[in-house]
């Protein structure tokens, strides 16, 4: 394939996407608000068990945190 087709490909694609794509609503957006928000508390909350336990491990103490 060389450039000039893939480019083209690239446009028709593109075009594609933004014209099946749409503006959500305020519940859809307050929706997947609150999803993601949830899911950054739960990872961060995970990521400092994980350290918490790792610390707890290696010195016996909360040295590490």
């Amino acid at each position: 394939m060389n450039i000039s087709s893939r480019l083209k490909s690239f446009v028709h694609n593109s075009r594609h996407i933004l014209s099946i794509s749409y503006k959500p609503n305020r519940v859809e957006f307050n929706k997947s608000a609150k999803i993601i928000i949830l899911g950054i508390v739960l990872m961060g909350a995970l990521g400092f068990i994980i350290a918490l336990v790792i610390s707890l491990l290696v010195t016996g103490s909360l040295k590490l945190i």
